[in-house]
């Protein structure tokens, strides 16, 4: 928010040497602001993660003039498919970005001409590339720093020149895993979001397995100059740590995973406290081998930023059993109440819930209800946790029950009737309904509600701009250690590599074989990878499939004997009979997995539920109140048929500008789109050439406004694509 000075009196001798005091006062605060409205220079256009810029340059009157000023082509597209989630920096004309393959790369921002590029894995011939959502920008005098990850590593390269910086870490990187136990070592842990920068700190969460096979989920604090490790916070606490007493073994730090901050964070550099969200306790769906409320999973931390030490907590889902990790970056934001200004945070959930805090305090600006919640379970072992919190305001952005009135209305009687009958057979009756083995409808979804393209906010109005999925979910748990049945006239290897499969790869690809939205089908894999094939690619992951360091040669072997229905590889079962007396085990974290990630949909592939399935919705935090809705998206052949707008699923946020637009793509209609910020109109929108699941970015170079968004694609049955977009008006 903007200070302003109120004068009352002052004597005239004064009067010289004030005015030379506020001039000077004011040019510092014009420069300061000019330079943070003509950069874009932290993920989320500043530390507060307002998503915000000044420019107005781009208004009302003009939007529909937009024209592509220069597209950029990475090269970096893969057959087996990538994305794009990047949110761009832009700083005094260079704009910092990252490739499908996550190759970091300088562009000229004015003209889209590369500068520089760096390969972390130039020396690797089929790297595991994650997800990347961008780098994080340091400098102090002339010395200009780009740090960002790569699998388990955090790079530190010159902003310059794009070479590794040789003093910091091991020649110019540090592993994620520093501090970590020695039997979490070999665990899967990257960084998909970049990390925030506090002093000669950056702050970074991780992204970790959400099975039983889960690193813990420490946020951790590394010195920007050396890459030494200065302080972490352990979110599932140790002995003597705060929380602890909320698991019911006292043990849990030594088992446990997860709890992790994948999501990114917000810093408020003037209170110097970090404020993080983080996700569930793994595994994701079953909590038999984690009874309790499972602090700090499932919470908002407020941290000391320089030594990490707790401030306050709230925890938004006591013992997760749906994977609703907080899913974005809080957004700090100054509200107005009874006439006072009061700093806040605001954080959007999966569940479409906003929570309000007092930014100091964690004090709930709106009350907060525990209310009880459906808790039985036939999971055995399971001990769901008998009430939620529920904010009273602001009201939920999206549906939170769908019934049988709610079926898809596009499609036709008959296929409605088997709609119904299929949602019948779920357990649907509460949003809070437990996983089941005969399977529950989530909704809201997996993937929200809220998702991690995050809020944007008006630092004057008060005003939250935030993006909503509205698209029901299947969860439904299988038992690992069932009857065999058919599974006894398997050879064994091959029946004890369908248990490791189970356990380890089921939640991607199906107990069928077939994958999901998410993961490839394995169906008649041997067509396409021989066995030494499939065997290399587990070891050494591809793409957004992590490598399994943590599962024995044994196992892998015996997966891949099942995959290919023969066994191939001779394998001793003596060192993998040990999951045998662990699936015997009703409290065991494998006795229960997810049978894969399904949308509940109709033949036809769209929603099974009625629209909107995706929207744009902005929120009064003064009052709690929701502003206006309106549909995000629409699907191509809907409209062609002269159907309403629907909205669709969207991955990727909203930006906002001074001059009252919103910026959004993040559809899989693969447009960008421009909208006021007042009543949500439509102003404008233009086709991007693949789907842009990711933040734009607003800057200025030379006077000249810009609005450039990643296009990765590589979602929602989108291609997969490797371009950057920058949009501006004609000269």
């Amino acid at each position: 928010m903007n200070k302003r000075a109120t004068i009352t009196y002052v004597p005239m001798k004064y009067y010289t040497l004030l005015f030379l005091i506020i001039a000077f006062w004011s040019c510092e605060k014009i420069e300061d602001v000019t330079n943070r409205d003509s950069n874009w220079a932290v993920r989320g256009g500043n530390k507060a993660q307002e998503r915000y810029s000044g420019l107005t340059q781009i208004d009302s009157s003009n939007v529909s003039e937009l024209e592509i000023a220069w597209t950029y082509h990475t090269g970096d597209l893969d057959e087996g498919g990538t994305q794009m989630q990047v949110n761009p920096l832009v700083i005094d004309g260079t704009l910092y970005g990252v490739s499908p393959k996550l190759k970091v790369f300088a562009l000229d921002a004015a003209s889209g001409e590369e500068k520089w590029r760096f390969d972390p894995y130039a020396e690797e011939d089929n790297p595991s590339v994650n997800r990347n959502r961008g780098v994080t920008y340091w400098e102090e005098g002339d010395d200009a720093r780009i740090l960002f990850t790569a699998g388990s590593f955090l790079y530190a390269l010159d902003a310059r020149t794009g070479k590794v910086i040789e003093g910091f870490g091991n020649n110019g990187k540090v592993s994620l895993k520093k501090g970590l136990r020695e039997e979490f070592k070999e665990y899967y842990m990257v960084a998909t979001s970049p990390g925030v920068i506090y002093e000669d700190l950056i702050i970074i969460g991780s992204l970790v397995s959400e099975g039983a096979d889960s690193a813990p989920g420490d946020i951790k604090a590394f010195n920007v100059k050396t890459g030494a490790l200065e302080w972490t916070f352990h979110t599932i606490p140790r002995p003597g740590e705060f929380g602890r007493d909320t698991w019911d073994d006292p043990n849990a730090w030594k088992r446990i995973g997860g709890a992790n901050s994948w999501a990114g964070m917000a810093l408020d550099e003037e209170r110097e406290i970090v404020y993080i969200p983080t996700g569930s306790a793994s595994p994701d769906f079953y909590g038999g081998n984690r009874k309790g409320a499972n602090l700090f999973a499932n919470s908002l931390l407020a941290l000391d930023a320089s030594t990490g030490k707790r401030i306050w907590h709230y925890q938004t889902i006591h013992h997760d059993l749906w994977d609703r990790d907080l899913p974005s970056p809080p957004s700090l934001v100054t509200v107005r109440r009874d006439g006072q200004e009061i700093d806040a945070v605001a954080q959007p959930t999966k569940t479409g819930f906003v929570f309000l805090f007092d930014r100091e305090t964690g004090k709930p600006l709106f009350d907060i209800n525990e209310r009880p919640v459906p808790s039985e379970s036939n999971l055995a072992g399971e001990e769901v946790w008998p009430t939620q919190p529920i904010p009273e305001k602001p009201e939920p952005l999206m549906r939170q029950h769908m019934g049988e009135d709610d079926i898809n209305p596009y499609v036709s009687q008959q296929e409605q009737d088997i709609l119904r009958e299929k949602l019948r057979g779920l357990n649907s009756s509460h949003m809070f309904e437990p996983p089941s083995l005969q399977g529950t409808l989530q909704f809201p979804g997996f993937d929200g509600g809220a998702e991690w393209g995050g809020s944007a906010v008006d630092p004057e109005s008060g005003m939250l701009y935030v993006n909503t999925n509205e698209v029901p979910w299947i969860l439904q748990m299988i038992d690992t250690n069932p009857d065999r049945g058919s599974g006894e006239s398997l050879p064994l290897s091959l029946a004890l590599g369908r248990e490791e499969y189970m356990s380890t790869c089921v939640a991607c690809h199906g107990t069928d074989l077939e994958g999901s939205g998410r993961s490839p089908s394995l169906v008649d894999i041997e067509d396409r990878l021989s066995p030494d094939e499939i065997l290399n690619l587990i070891d050494s992951g591809r793409g957004m499939m992590p490598a399994f360091y943590q599962v024995s040669e044994a196992r892998k072997k015996a997966i891949v004997n099942f995959l290919v229905d023969r066994p191939h590889y001779e394998v001793d079962v003596n060192s993998i009979s040990d999951k045998e007396e662990a699936a015997g085990d009703p409290d065991a974290s494998e006795r229960y997995i997810l049978n894969g990630y399904q949308k509940f949909r109709t033949e036809e592939g769209y929603p099974a539920n009625s629209p909107p399935w995706g929207r744009l919705n902005a929120v009064n935090l003064n009052t709690g109140e929701i502003a206006w809705q309106v549909p995000l998206g629409e699907y191509p052949g809907l409209s062609a048929e002269g159907m309403p707008v629907t909205g669709t699923e969207n991955y990727g946020g909203p930006v906002l500008t001074g001059s009252g637009l919103i910026f959004i793509a993040a559809t899989l209609d693969k447009k960008i789109r421009a909208f006021s910020q007042k009543k949500g109109e439509l102003l404008w929108e233009a086709e991007l050439p693949y789907g842009g699941f990711a933040t734009p970015s607003v800057y200025e170079v030379d006077g000249k406004q810009y609005v450039v968004i990643a296009c990765g694609g590589g979602k929602l049955g989108v291609e997969s694509g490797d371009a950057y977009v920058a949009f501006s008006l004609p000269e």
